[in-house]
């Protein structure tokens, strides 16, 4: 598809993600025009990469619709030099979306995204998609049993993991930082979960809500199916 195509096609998505109210921010929209998902897809699936679906980059793993990756940067709060924690990176698209929000100089600094990834095969797919389109300086990829977090890095203000864990994993929480919020899909292997929002107060207490049913691929690893 040629590129004129594809950007038609993103303004397209964007303008039907803002009126049904998945976008409503000037942070995330502005995102979603600047970090490319095509550049974050199979080479063999790059037209289609502004339908708003999930789509497969090999692996058994996916590429969350875009409806899917708006929901969680708008639920994040995300903010200018925030530190993230990503729990399965895929592609490096969703990190890519978050790495353009919080990147930018905030009160302490620019802010910073980790993001794990288990599968080793799609390691060198994403760090080549983030180096490519320029968020290589925001977004730090490392492969790891994501369920246990990145200790090293701790605390977080926003955690999100993009796979369904079969309940929330301990580290993650004693890794969020106080007035932190962490996003994850608690259910069984199967394609349907609940979205979880859990919130630290600043006296270390959390609490959870439910946010709905998603699907998402499970979390691998010690805390996974």
């Amino acid at each position: 598809m040629p590129e004129s195509q594809l950007e038609g096609a993103k303004e397209s998505l964007i303008k039907r993600l803002k009126d049904r109210g998945y976008l409503s921010s000037a942070s995330v929209e502005k995102a979603f025009r600047r970090v490319p998902r095509e550049e974050f897809v199979l080479p063999s699936t790059r037209g289609g990469a502004y339908r708003d679906s999930p789509m497969s980059i090999g692996h058994g793993q996916t590429i969350s619709a875009p409806h899917m990756c708006a929901i969680m940067c708008e639920s994040l709060d995300l903010k200018p030099g925030m530190k993230i924690l990503e729990i399965g990176a895929g592609s490096g698209y969703h990190a890519a979306l978050c790495g353009d929000i919080v990147g930018e100089l905030g009160d302490q600094g620019p802010g910073h995204v980790y993001t794990i990834e288990i599968v080793e095969e799609l390691i060198e797919f994403g760090r080549a998609n983030l180096e490519r389109t320029g968020y290589a300086d925001r977004v730090t990829l490392i492969q790891a049993d994501g369920g246990k977090g990145l200790p090293e890095h701790a605390p977080f203000d926003r955690i999100f993991v993009a796979a369904a864990a079969p309940r929330v994993p301990p580290p993650l929480i004693e890794q969020l930082k106080p007035g932190g919020i962490m996003l994850i899909p608690v259910g069984s292997r199967g394609f349907y979960q609940e979205l979880m929002m859990v919130q630290k107060d600043l006296t270390g207490k959390t609490t959870t809500r439910r946010w709905g049913g998603v699907a998402f691929v499970p979390l691998r690893g010690d805390y996974g199916h």
